[in-house]
């Protein structure tokens, strides 16, 4: 009953997978809404046996903003354990809420539901910023929306790759690295080139990168974000986890339809989050 009351402000969390998984399997999964308007998530893989809390938060913010972390059963057990979680079922600012029945064994599934479907959990936010966990927010998020939505009239930004443009590049780096298991990835870029997808060239332009760095999702909650982030998720839940490859293949179709961009800022300026 208290998730279905209203709130002008609400902070939400969420954290898939435990902490004693390897780093492939970690998901820790921080969602802030700033106001029904606004909301900032943050997303965190890695090995933390203690939870990180937003920094500079205001007296007032405290007061009147409930901040919300959603997790699976796993993860309750490991943190009632290390006696993370008191009995008040809260850690630092963050209440927690146990989440039972996730819909995948992957970790890393389940946090792309509330990565690209915020929009469906809290289907009254104008705005979003996803930020992840090896991020520390040191900007106000409306800095974040001013810099990266309203300056550029844009209404959704991620930032870039910092060292691959190319989705085929980008394919053969995440099996060089064991990100998931190679035919699996084939199977989804042999796809995508029957769909006509090609390789990243400055042909593309004003499109200045094909793979997205992915820590970080600005977002203006209007119908064509939301259908994007839907399609998104959809290949993600179709193919592999790897949400870089699947990225430039729905922003293609729908740009193909629609006059709409993303704003794809330099990897470098999310490092000042």
């Amino acid at each position: 009953a208290e998730l279905q009351q209203f709130h002008d402000i609400i902070v939400a969390s969420a954290i898939f997978g435990t902490f004693r998984c390897s780093s492939f399997h970690k998901s820790f999964l921080l969602l802030c809404m700033i106001d029904p308007y606004h909301c900032f998530i943050y997303f965190s893989l890695g090995n933390y046996d203690v939870i990180q809390q937003p920094r500079n938060v205001s007296e007032e913010a405290k007061k009147n903003i409930p901040f919300y972390m959603f997790i699976d059963e796993e993860t309750e057990a490991y943190i009632k354990k290390k006696s993370i979680l008191d009995s008040s079922k809260r850690v630092g600012l963050w209440r927690i809420v146990v989440v039972r029945n996730v819909p995948y064994s992957d970790a890393r599934r389940n946090g792309k539901v509330p990565k690209l479907l915020l929009h469906r959990i809290f289907p009254n936010v104008r705005y979003s910023i996803w930020i992840d966990g090896k991020l520390q927010l040191v900007v106000d998020p409306y800095q974040i929306l001013e810099k990266f939505l309203w300056r550029q009239n844009a209404n959704f930004a991620i930032s870039r790759h910092y060292r691959r443009f190319d989705v085929f590049v980008e394919a053969e780096a995440n099996k060089a690295a064991g990100k998931y298991d190679n035919s699996s990835i084939d199977e989804q870029v042999d796809f995508y080139k029957q769909e006509g997808l090609t390789p990243y060239s400055e042909a593309k332009f004003p499109i200045t990168s094909d793979v997205p760095e992915g820590c970080v999702l600005i977002k203006e909650h209007i119908p064509i974000t939301n259908l994007f982030t839907c399609l998104w998720f959809n290949e993600v839940d179709r193919f592999t986890s790897r949400d870089q490859l699947s990225f430039a293949m729905v922003r293609d179709k729908i740009m193909a339809k629609v006059d709409w961009n993303i704003n794809m800022f330099l990897d470098c300026e999310r490092r000042n989050f």
